[in-house]
């Protein structure tokens, strides 16, 4: 009705008011033009519609812009106040419920869009505005409304958009510094909870949010006072509870905030806020809060040792360890503290950042002046970094920095030999001919303790040393030297890759390999000189092939010169004694090597390029059941995967080469009685990685681990699908459009197998369960499409027994299935009977016509 009216008044031909030639509109006409009392209110309503309707366009438009980047908050918050200052504006004496709504809704959302801006001032108003409209509407719907149960709903239909308000008023009052308005606003909220459980939570978080803003302000009473509204609210009603995480994080908060106010006057509180924090949720801030605390309060070492035995099991990061640590010793909890760091590296064997910990110690002991203590961890730092345990970059930047200070607080003191013994300590991580800045000034330093020592200093001229032994390796006959050229020039060029960047190293590490396989050409040579003696020859293969495998383990990211490396130290290793440490070296060089090459293989390369590496593969994988099997006389290996490893390397490289003798492999593993589900499950998944496609093998595969399955004592209801489920997808492949009646009757069985697991376990995965019920139900679907009515009947209905073991999933499809399955069932009637009823009725129609009871059609 608005539009048409508002297009006529822009001056359109049947416009009663013409736009003014003066003015080129229609605006001035019709304000001062004479006109009717009944004129004028209709152009007033007119006015008014245009008003309401380019407002809600307005607000519209607005909610449209919220999710991205077009307009600012502010912005926004500015377009909301003029939209619901129009429409306001347009509000009669008597408005209908639904324009009220729409004025609760829009004053709420614009208040609350000034409130997240900062500008709480301005919200009040808007939210004042919402309060008042909620009772015009709370009277209006009461005044149609005369028996209590109506009043009720009413009541409770007003209720929500009255807590929102209030929470959002209670929002600006915090603001705004009005902690009483806040706190009576919020107590509002808290009375109506009863009838609006569901809001609980949102309250919970509210006063916590509350407590944060007043925590960050320094306001610690009030902070209090918030955080414990929010813990008790958050108890009020466990179904709608906001969770012993988030209140666990509440009363940390609340804890602190004791704490940080007046430790001394409020301990106690401090003390039970986290330790029921803890109770709620074990977490490591409540754990170092309360060391914190305690520490603080001065609890006897037994108290903290009980603290720290409560969180033993509790999964913490070395970084945190290593600060409850530092605060132990910071407040002079010696005993507690180096305890308790001695414990640390057992629970990160693992991790790459155990010399934090070391760092940690070192430091404590110097700062607590046990400096020969200090000088023992030290020292096991450096043999551990020629040892193959360095110090991560970081570390050992710091433990220089910890070494120079010492050497300097000696230097100051003119105590020279000291300092030069710290200054020591710091060359010892540095490598032969480096170049490093620090370096420079650290030879610097150390020369000039030198000269207040009366001693003379020597720097060496590493390149010239590195071509110097080259040539000797290439012409020394004499053995003995020869190796210990080899060794040098290995020592010298590891110093100096060490040193490199990346682009640099390459080419030094390609002349280490070069070194190493020259050492296996000079000691396969070894065995005519008679002054070399055997013992000298394994003495000089064990150095080299240590060094090889060093090396390999050091380059994990060039898998190509990993497996070199891998290789080169087992071609040295056939030097040594055939003893069960050489043979397990040898057996594990051979797996990583062959598991590179399959990896490698694995890669985008070319199809020459793979066959070169899975031909390589299987060779490492020949000479590694060799070494294996003698290894196998040595001791018991029961538990050794060397087997399933072997296995499954040579079932990949086979399958991938296209080699006709895997079928014959596949025989001998069919027959094995101690096989595991997991290696047939590998198995099947390798038999359908491209380029191997082996769709029998993996079928055969996967059966044997399903029979497994069954015979387990308590079936694995989660593996157990998965492996059903591989099963019945190469048994039974998407898109087919002709399924053989074996093959459904085969699939047939493996459904009904998995209904017997799911019928005694609740472990099955739903989702699995959903899948087994969407794959039956679509194959009868199929079968139902081409005709086949009985199968589509039987493969549907089996899918509806699935439909019963569905959780929270069920109702979301049980309607559609059912209507569905009916269909099916009457679509599934004797065809002949469905023939009788068509002639039966085919002839009641003729005789009608012949009576004349129905008239023909033309």
């Amino acid at each position: 009705m608005a539009g048409p009216r508002l297009a006529a008044l822009e001056g359109s031909p049947s416009s009663p008011f013409p736009p003014s030639a003066a003015t080129g509109g229609w605006c001035w006409d019709v304000c001062h033009a004479p006109l009717s009392s009944s004129l004028t209110a209709l152009v007033r309503e007119l006015l008014k519609e245009q008003v309401e309707e380019s407002a809600v366009s307005l607000w519209n438009w607005t909610v449209t812009k919220h999710t991205g980047a077009v307009i600012s908050d502010e912005q926004r918050a500015k377009l909301r106040f003029v939209a619901c200052r129009l429409i306001c504006l347009c509000e009669g004496s008597d408005p209908p419920e639904g324009t009220i709504r729409r004025q609760i809704l829009m004053s709420m959302k614009t208040g609350k869009g000034w409130i997240d801006i900062g500008k709480a001032d301005i919200a009040d108003g808007f939210l004042e505005n919402a309060m008042s409209s909620i009772e015009k509407l709370y009277a209006k719907l009461r005044k149609g409304s005369e028996d209590e149960a109506d009043i009720q709903v009413h009541r409770a239909d007003v209720e929500k958009s009255l807590f929102k308000v209030l929470s959002y008023q209670a929002e600006s009052a915090l603001a705004q510094g009005d902690f009483q308005k806040a706190v009576m606003c919020v107590q509002r909220c808290k009375d109506m909870l009863m009838k609006l459980p569901k809001e609980t939570c949102y309250l919970s978080i509210l006063c916590y949010n509350f407590g944060v803003e007043t925590y960050e302000r320094k306001r610690y009473e009030q902070s209090s006072f918030w955080l414990s509204q929010s813990y008790d609210i958050g108890k009020m009603d466990m179904k709608y509870s906001i969770g012993k995480e988030m209140q666990a994080k509440v009363l940390r908060l609340l804890a602190t905030t004791y704490f940080e106010w007046d430790c001394s006057l409020y301990l106690d509180k401090a003390l039970k806020a986290i330790s029921l924090a803890n109770q709620e949720n074990l977490h490591p801030a409540g754990f170092f809060l309360k060391v914190k605390i305690l520490l603080k309060s001065g609890a006897s070492d037994e108290d903290i040792n009980s603290a720290l035995a409560e969180f033993t099991q509790l999964e913490m990061s070395l970084d945190f360890c290593l600060n409850t640590a530092k605060l132990l010793l910071e407040h002079g909890r010696e005993s507690v503290g180096f305890d308790f760091l001695k414990s640390v590296p057992e629970r990160f064997e693992s991790s790459p950042d155990l010399g934090k910990i070391t760092l940690l110690h070192i430091k404590f002991l110097l700062q607590n002046k046990r400096e020969l203590l200090a000088k023992q961890k030290i020292e096991e730092v450096i043999i551990g970094h020629y040892t193959g345990k360095q110090l991560l970059p970081e570390a050992l930047d710091q433990l220089h920095i910890i070494l120079w200070d010492r050497a300097a607080k000696h230097y100051e003191e003119k105590n020279y030999s000291e300092a030069l013994h710290w200054y020591n300590y710091s060359v010892s991580f540095y490598t032969p001919g480096q170049i490093d800045q620090n370096l420079a000034k650290l030879q610097r330093n150390m020369a000039s303790c030198y000269l207040h020592l009366k001693q003379l200093d020597k720097n060496d001229q590493q390149i010239v040393a590195i071509k110097a032994l080259e040539y000797l390796s290439e012409h020394l006959q004499d053995c003995q030297q020869l190796f210990a050229a080899l060794k040098c020039l290995v020592r010298l060029m590891l110093s100096k890759v060490r040193a490199e960047n990346a682009e640099e190293r390459d080419e030094d590490i390609n002349s280490i390999l070069t070194y190493l396989n020259l050492a296996h050409k000079k000691l396969a040579e070894s065995f005519t000189e008679e002054k070399f003696t055997g013992d000298m020859r394994i003495l000089e293969a064990q150095w080299f092939r240590k060094i090889a495998w060093n090396l390999a383990v050091q380059f994990k990211d060039s898998p190509e010169k990993m497996r070199d490396f891998f290789v080169l130290s087992f071609k040295l290793s056939q030097f040594c004694p055939s003893d069960k440490a050489v043979l397990v070296a040898q057996k594990t060089c051979l797996l990583m090597a062959a598991a590179i090459d399959l990896e490698m293989g694995r890669q985008q390369v070319t199809p020459s390029e793979q066959t070169e590496l899975f031909s390589e593969a299987l060779q490492h994988l020949q000479a590694c059941r060799e070494v294996w099997k003698v290894l196998k006389l040595t001791g018991d290996f029961a538990k050794d995967p060397t087997d399933t490893l072997l296995l499954l390397y040579e079932f990949e490289a086979r399958s991938k080469l296209n080699d006709p003798t895997l079928h014959n492999l596949m025989e001998s593993v069919w027959e094995q009685p101690q096989i595991e589900i997991k290696t047939l499950e590998i198995i099947a998944s390798l038999a359908m990685e491209p380029p191997a496609r082996y769709p029998v093998l993996c079928k055969k595969a996967l059966k044997s681990a399903l029979n497994l399955h069954r015979k387990q004592a308590v079936i694995d209801a989660v593996n157990f699908s998965k492996c059903l489920h591989s099963l019945i997808n190469i048994s039974l492949p998407a898109g087919l459009t002709d399924l053989d009646t074996c093959v459904l009757q085969e699939v047939w069985e493996y459904f009904e197998d998995a209904l017997s697991v799911v019928s005694s376990t609740d472990a099955y995965p739903e989702m699995e369960i959903l899948w087994l019920m969407t794959r039956a139900w679509n194959t009868g679907i199929f079968q139902y499409t081409v005709g086949k009515y009985k199968e589509a009947e039987q493969w549907c209905g089996l899918g509806m027994r699935f439909l019963s073991h569905l959780g929270s999933l069920k109702k979301s499809y049980e309607g559609h299935l059912i209507d569905t399955f009916l269909s099916i069932l009457v679509d599934n009637c004797d065809a002949h009977i469905l023939q009788m009823v068509g002639l039966y009725s085919e002839v009641l129609d003729k005789l009608d016509r012949a009576k004349g009871f129905i008239p023909n059609e033309e």
